[in-house]
């Protein structure tokens, strides 16, 4: 599942870190299309607008399908086809689509056979963890790592401090009043069986894209077949994660306590890996102060060597066994 994500990122920081390379190997960044529907916050939930990348064709129809641009959607799918005049009324909980069942629904695969691919950016998911009637938050991202450049100028470019987002595979649509006003755009998250690195979370887990030709065959509909893109939505191993206060389960609570690493048993900060730290300095540190020439400072998520070595997911200082049905419960108790 993923019910809850943190992007702290404002509008423009999106932009800087969704920088990708086009079919001609030049550098690009996508642009906002309604940069002022968007808010950061370190506590996202259904029913807010988040950042999401789609092909620039969707909204420029003579533009290469190929070329990316940055929307703020509603999260939870409202399928163009839906006869009320408030969204609010629809009755099923779109926020998620399981992969499994989502070429049965019509609210899905109508959009994906349309090629309405998307995908949805945030710093990182939270997941709960259930065990003796309590449930414990965990944050789940990419493994923070300084990123290999193609050259020099990227590599001036850089910032240390840079964070990759997470970019987890989604399906939107368009809604339009049945008595006229604007269109809404609302997106759902595809999900998959959980990895083995974090199927002792929880059994199910977001479709994760890991690496730009991923993203970029998921986005580009004209080029890729729905059925070629589709190879690309499966568990991935490449995760860290860390358990943090249950202040998160309050949505109205958005601080960057929402994310600090915790000690389990004592709910203190905790010795954490250099991918946590990692993850905490760039979340917890002001923003850097833009040179007048408004160009980019630091390398993009998507623009890396292909000999680039992958890391894999920090260690735990639990590990949890899965439930069959539910959510899985902790080591130290009894599957139900």
């Amino acid at each position: 599942m993923c019910g809850r994500t943190a992007v702290s990122l404002g509008a423009d920081g999106i932009r800087r870190a969704c920088a990708y390379r086009d079919n001609q190997g030049r550098r690009r960044h996508p642009e906002w299309k309604n940069a002022d529907k968007y808010s950061p916050s370190y506590n996202k939930c259904p029913q807010s607008n988040n950042p999401v990348l789609l092909s620039q064709q969707h909204v420029e129809k003579d533009s290469s399908s190929s070329e990316r641009v940055l929307v703020a959607m509603r999260w939870g799918l409202i399928p163009a086809w839906f006869k009320e005049d408030d969204p609010s009324k629809m009755q099923y909980n779109t926020s998620n689509c399981r992969s499994d069942t989502m070429m049965q629904k019509l609210s899905y695969k109508g959009p994906l056979l349309k090629g309405k691919r998307c995908v949805v950016l945030a710093d990182g998911y939270y997941e709960w963890q259930q065990c003796n009637g309590q449930k414990q938050p965990y944050f789940i991202y990419f493994p923070q790592t300084v990123q290999e450049t193609f050259n020099k100028s990227d590599i001036e470019d850089k910032d240390p401090d840079g964070q990759r987002l997470l970019t987890m595979a989604g399906i939107f649509d368009c809604w339009e009043p049945p008595n006229g006003g604007e269109a809404l755009y609302s997106y759902t998250i595809i999900t998959v069986e959980a990895s083995k690195s974090v199927s002792s979370i929880h059994h199910r887990m977001p479709a994760i894209l890991d690496g730009d030709e991923a993203v970029g065959k998921w986005l580009d509909f004209a080029e890729i077949p729905t059925q070629e893109a589709l190879k690309f939505i499966h568990p991935i191993e490449n995760l860290a994660f860390h358990p943090v206060s249950t202040v998160v389960n309050n949505s109205r609570n958005n601080t960057s306590e929402c994310i600090v690493p915790i000690q389990l048993d004592l709910r203190k900060e905790t010795k954490v890996s250099a991918s946590s730290k990692m993850m905490m300095n760039w979340l917890t540190s002001k923003p850097k102060k833009e040179e007048d020439d408004g160009l980019p400072r630091w390398s993009s998520q998507f623009i890396q060597a292909a000999s680039a070595s992958r890391k894999t997911s920090i260690n735990v200082m639990n590990q949890r066994t899965e439930k069959e049905e539910g959510e899985p419960s902790a080591k130290q108790c009894k599957n139900q």
